[in-house]
């Protein structure tokens, strides 16, 4: 089973560029005082969205909850996750990769794809040394490591980064390709799940190279169109291209939100939701689209969830009809005495907007309506999201969305540069430093 796929150089070469702990490794940067420290992201919402290597080493996993790392981990530091500063870091990561090629899709806030095929000569170093100075470059500017998988596939790419955490540098070469397969569980290849890798096993497939040699026609019968494609990009053959366009496909938004202590005031809990509900219509209105059905969730305290589907009309990304249909069927969801800490809003089915006239004027009340939130999405892009808010959010709005342990807000909120204020900001990140 170790015997060589395929032989060759690379007739791609697909670089996977990962961020190392790079919620925990942002906060580090940016605050040397928590290098060498177990730190770890995600104080607001009760569990660990995010550790440093440090924390790793001692046992804390994601989503371990605050009150178990407090006992693994005494030292532990615990902060509240700070998204606008790592997207800033974010954006610096793409910038710095974008400096080798413009082929680059963005796959995640902490990693992305980069094609380096045929960059050899224009950047005099081979693939590998490519990969290597890019890396450097990551490190000396943002402050933190990233490790990175160089093959002819996105799949293998994948593997490749994964294979020598932190700050690893894995080439697979096509000719080796086997020999990262061997070990490599097939449920842990980018793209399959549980459902498939039950599958696989029924049929005595359990590595990544198992599932390679299988022969084309047992995939093309057992296997759907995207598991087909990763069998052939685990052999090396590159079938899955890079997104580097701006994303245009959305099939659903989603707008979720935690919130300390958690309640049972129903105002409360239905204001979080309008929020969700004003913020995924206007994600939409950004994409020009509109939402065919809508799911709504309340998330208990002890993390039970209720949740229904709304049925519309037509479609819509008017957050007032919205609200109109939310509150009934929140009122059936809604139990007395229970507390919630969590709700979310899905949109889904997402279309382009169609004029459609009619005899009973409806088309035209779309088109007001229409002109309506153009209006308000203006003033919140100039002065904040949510300047411009319903009544039925207003609790959202007033006050602090957690209280008590989980009440910290992030650095980088609680100290405005000159010129900002809490709903303009300059797209700067904070860091620590000392001055000699």
């Amino acid at each position: 089973m170790s015997a060589p796929i395929v032989l060759g150089r690379f007739p791609r070469a697909i670089l996977h560029i990962d961020g190392d702990a790079f919620f925990a490794s942002c906060e580090q940067a940016r605050n040397p005082e928590l290098r060498g420290k177990p730190v770890i992201c995600g104080a607001e919402r009760g569990i660990a969205a995010s550790m440093s290597y440090e924390a790793k080493a001692k046992g804390v996993t994601r989503a371990m909850r605050l009150f178990e790392i407090k006992k693994l981990c005494p030292d532990a530091v615990v902060l509240p996750s700070d998204y606008e500063t790592y997207s800033l870091l974010s954006k610096r990561f793409y910038e710095v990769v974008r400096r080798y090629t413009s082929d680059v899709e963005e796959y995640g806030i902490d990693e992305c794809f980069a094609d380096i095929t045929g960059l050899q000569r224009p950047h005099k170093k081979s693939y590998a040394a490519i990969a290597a100075a890019i890396q450097s470059d990551l490190q000396r500017e943002l402050g933190f490591t990233f490790s990175i998988g160089l093959a002819s596939t996105k799949v293998l790419a994948k593997i490749g980064s994964k294979w020598a955490k932190p700050h690893g540098l894995t080439a697979i070469p096509n000719k080796y390709i086997h020999r990262y397969l061997e070990t490599h569980p097939a449920g842990n290849v980018w793209g399959i799940g549980p459902q498939t890798t039950a599958l696989l096993q029924k049929f005595g497939i359990h590595t990544a190279l198992d599932f390679a040699h299988r022969d084309e026609a047992w995939v093309k019968h057992y296997c759907s169109k995207p598991f087909q494609e990763i069998w052939h990009e685990l052999r090396g053959k590159s079938v899955m291209p890079l997104a580097t366009a701006p994303r245009t496909d959305h099939s659903s938004v989603q707008k979720m939100k935690t919130f300390t202590p958690p309640s049972n005031d129903p105002r409360f809990v239905f204001a979080q939701l309008a929020k969700n509900i004003e913020s995924a219509c206007m994600r939409a209105r950004q994409y020009r689209l509109e939402a065919k059905r809508v799911y709504i969730l309340l998330r208990t305290q002890s993390f039970e969830h209720h949740s229904t589907e709304l049925t519309l009309s037509r479609p819509t990304n008017f957050a007032h009809e919205l609200l109109d249909i939310a509150r009934p069927a929140f009122a059936e969801l809604f139990r007395p005495g229970t507390f919630y800490r969590a709700t979310m809003v899905t949109l889904a089915e997402l279309t382009v907007p169609e004029s459609q006239p009619d005899l009973f004027g409806g088309s035209l009340r779309v088109d007001n309506y229409r002109r309506l939130y153009e209006g308000i999405d203006q003033v919140r892009a100039k002065y904040g999201k949510h300047t411009i808010h319903f009544g039925s959010s207003f609790m959202a709005h007033d006050g602090a969305q957690h209280t008590g342990d989980r009440a910290d807000t992030p650095e980088r909120q609680r100290h405005l540069l000159k010129g900002e204020t809490k709903r303009r900001r300059l797209g700067i990140p904070m860091f620590t430093a000392e001055l000699s």
